[in-house]
């Protein structure tokens, strides 16, 4: 494979910013036919060197070659034209609009007199929806469609070219296993046309199953690049951070104080039924299942966006009703959610308001928000959970990964919960920046906080909790002590074979 002419080769490429040098030299090459995966911490370069292969950043110094034609980037379009696609994470549809006018956008085909061929149009994005198997047609509006349907609308642009190569950023973080193979399956179409494919995840079990080389970043720099069946998990996390992590549970068993959250029947129409369960101060409880299960669903229950239909919630033995967010947080339940960008954060908001937002309102100096009670709050908590930010001013969409969920939580804990729920704590974060994220949420346990994290990753709910619910279309399954449960037992219990055990 390595003796082919590259699809694509960026060379010696430098990008610098303020302050920063993003990228020192890298060099990169994918060949046709080949799934590359590009691995690195976030905050090693790897989105900005993509951005510079997609024309939005102009580097200093380097060449990028085309089928080794060098090729200058001025723009998304001009990549497009020389035959780059790129499979955004970050969701760039146009909600208001079809599918079809989506995935054609720019290039809607037209007959006479400049009129849009609908017919066309529709005919060729339906014959593209059959091959991703989706259930929605050409004429649905994207603003109707979940998100998973919308990754599949993202993915659906990349068949609509002759392309040389097509770059994948996160692709399956929104998708159901069922959806990831059919994923998987259009990669391997597209590789056997001989496109050469970039794939960027943090998810190691997908690099190692789909991927034939693996490069990695780290500081902005190139660390080289590794066949995937002749390296482990181990080596490319030691390439990445610079150090081998260990990710077996480790914790001893803490002392336990009394039961902080009750739940007795809790059932939310068909969302889930009869729910069960308590969690203790010092204690993690962790939440497992299949996407629609029911975990999110019973978080958001207790936070008060979803009004249950039966059942009784208790704090500290006391029986409460929560019908609002606000009652949630006066009643001392904080829930870090699914999606920390679309749910959790201002984007546009620097880092000492996105964590004093909740409580903005009772940081007032007359008419005024007190500055120095803000800066205060931010600064504990920067401290307390080690987050790294130039200043209380940088805008938090300029963050890592780790650092913008560090911020969510800060926030959260800045409202000084009883009971902390935590839901996908990791999702698109690195290796290192995960473990870090771990130990903290073991680090509040210790602390006393009563803690619930939700988690569609195995090792991730097997590494930090004390005891497990296993969920299954809507209803608790079984629960797990972290001593008695095994791999095996949990995947039965997830899939339904099992039913609920004491």
């Amino acid at each position: 494979m390595t003796d082919q002419k590259p699809a694509l080769r960026l060379e010696g490429i430098v990008k610098t910013f303020p302050g920063v040098r993003a990228l020192d030299g890298v060099s990169f090459a994918v060949q046709p036919g080949e799934v590359h995966a590009l691995m690195g911490e976030n905050g090693a370069g790897k989105s900005t060197l993509m951005k510079v292969l997609g024309g939005i950043y102009q580097p200093e110094e380097g060449r990028i070659f085309i089928d080794e034609r060098e090729t200058v980037m001025r723009g998304p379009l001009e990549a497009k034209a020389n035959g780059v696609m790129f499979i955004h994470q970050e969701l760039s549809l146009a909600e208001e609009i079809s599918v079809a006018e989506n995935i054609y956008l720019g290039e809607l085909p037209r007959k006479s007199f400049g009129r849009v061929d609908w017919a066309t149009l529709y005919a060729r994005t339906d014959a593209i929806l059959q091959k991703l198997k989706v259930s929605f047609n050409a004429r649905t509006r994207v603003g109707d469609l979940s998100i998973a349907n919308q990754q599949m609308v993202e993915i659906a642009r990349a068949l609509t070219v002759d392309a040389k190569a097509v770059i994948f950023d996160e692709p399956t973080a929104s998708l159901t296993d069922a959806e990831k193979s059919v994923l998987f399956d259009v990669i391997a179409d597209l590789r056997a046309q001989g496109v050469g494919i970039i794939y960027i995840s943090h998810r190691m079990e997908e690099i190692f199953k789909i991927t034939d080389r693996i490069s990695v970043l780290r500081d902005g720099a190139y660390r080289g690049t590794l066949e995937t069946a002749k390296t482990d998990e181990d080596e490319i996390t030691r390439m990445m951070i610079g150090r081998s992590l260990d990710l077996t549970r480790t914790h001893a068993p803490v002392d336990l104080g009394p039961v902080a959250l009750r739940v007795e029947g809790l059932s939310c129409g068909d969302l889930f039924q009869d729910a069960s369960f308590e969690v203790r101060e010092g204690e993690v409880l962790g939440f497992y299942g299949l996407v629609g299960a029911g975990r999110t669903e019973i978080a958001e229950t207790l936070f008060g966006l979803r009004k249950p239909t039966a059942g009784r919630i208790f704090l500290k033995g006391e029986e409460v009703t929560i019908t609002s967010p606000i009652d949630a947080i006066q009643k001392g339940i904080s829930l870090v959610p699914e999606s920390r960008k679309e749910q959790g954060l201002v984007l546009g908001m620097n880092c000492r308001d996105n964590m004093t937002l909740p409580q903005v309102g009772d940081l007032t100096a007359g008419p005024f928000v007190s500055d120095g009670a803000e800066i205060s709050i931010y600064d504990q908590y920067r401290d307390r959970l080690q987050i790294k930010s130039p200043s209380w001013r940088t805008t938090v969409g300029n963050l890592s990964g780790g650092n913008q969920q560090k911020i969510v939580i800060g926030k959260w804990l800045s409202m000084r919960p009883e009971v902390l729920i935590v839901d996908e704590p990791t999702r698109g974060i690195d290796v290192g920046s995960k473990s870090e994220i771990h130990n903290l949420l073991r680090e509040l346990a210790k602390q006393g906080y009563a803690v619930i994290v939700i988690s569609s990753e195995m090792p991730e709910v097997l590494h930090v909790s004390d005891r497990i619910v296993a969920m299954y279309h809507g209803r608790v399954m079984r629960e797990f002590t972290a001593e008695e449960v095994t791999e095996d037992s949990l995947i039965q219990a997830i899939s339904g074979i099992e039913g609920s055990a004491a």
